[in-house]
């Protein structure tokens, strides 16, 4: 199947390293104008040097998800930019500090929660605006297996990503016949910056655990997330709305 995104504009936050990376390449390589956001400016600028260098129309934004001045500024940027904002991949994320529920603390949580939660709401509240006005538009959150499971040490975490699969539905159901969908992924096991940081914080115990939980004994590369990505942006999942996709080797299947 051949998917093109000519005539395109994608927004992907998160887009500096990582599961935003990948699928921000894959879209701007697919041909549409991609707007490549993340909270450190200089890895996000960098990529998207590398992607001009490349022929790719791109821009990059430095955004804090967790800011909704800077989310709505990083939209219009987008509009006043490349004139329409017709995809967007809600990416954006942070590990949570581990510890038992009641250990773990109020700064941690709002951490966690402000962006995870809170930065994909205020994503999709000014995403929403303009493609409401188009009146189209395909959105994808990332969510987690921890929006689908529990996770000892992890509620945090995994409170924020269940809620992302609540927005979506929820904001599904409201734009289905406006010409807007919107769904979910639920990312497995995947080598990023994100699980190099678990690993380099004494967790490879644990995540070599999961990986023996993964059936396709492997981890996920960043370009199976951004397949997933682009499939549910294309007019090819024109019927598919309000869905959590779980990519994730099968792990959820046990």
């Amino acid at each position: 199947m051949n998917i093109t995104f000519e005539n395109k504009v994608a927004v992907v936050t998160g887009a500096g390293s990582g599961l935003g990376l990948a699928t921000a390449k894959a879209f701007a390589l697919s041909g549409a104008s991609v707007v490549l956001a993340d909270w450190d400016r200089e890895s996000v600028e960098s990529a998207a040097d590398e992607l001009k260098d490349q022929g790719c129309a791109v821009l990059a934004v430095q955004c804090d998800v967790a800011d909704d001045a800077q989310v709505e500024a990083m939209v219009a940027q987008t509009v006043s930019t490349f004139g329409r904002l017709d995809i967007a991949y809600n990416n954006a994320g942070v590990q949570n500090v581990l510890a038992e529920t009641a250990d773990s603390t109020r700064d941690d949580y709002d951490r966690v929660m402000s962006i995870n939660l809170d930065g994909v709401w205020s994503c999709m509240k000014f995403e929403l605006q303009q493609m409401r006005r188009q009146g189209n538009g395909a959105i994808v959150n990332c969510s987690s297996l921890g929006g689908l499971v529990g996770g000892a040490e992890r509620g945090t975490y995994h409170a924020a990503k269940h809620g992302v699969l609540g927005l979506t539905k929820s904001a599904a159901l409201e734009y289905a016949a406006r010409g807007i969908r919107i769904n979910a992924i639920c990312p497995g096991l995947f080598w990023t910056p994100m699980s190099e940081q678990m690993a380099a914080s004494g967790q490879s115990e644990a995540l070599d655990a999961l990986l023996k939980a993964v059936p396709m004994g492997r981890y996920g590369k960043p370009e199976e997330i951004a397949d997933v990505v682009l499939w549910l942006c294309s007019d090819a999942s024109s019927y598919v709305t309000g869905q959590s996709i779980s990519v994730d080797g099968g792990f959820i299947m046990r």
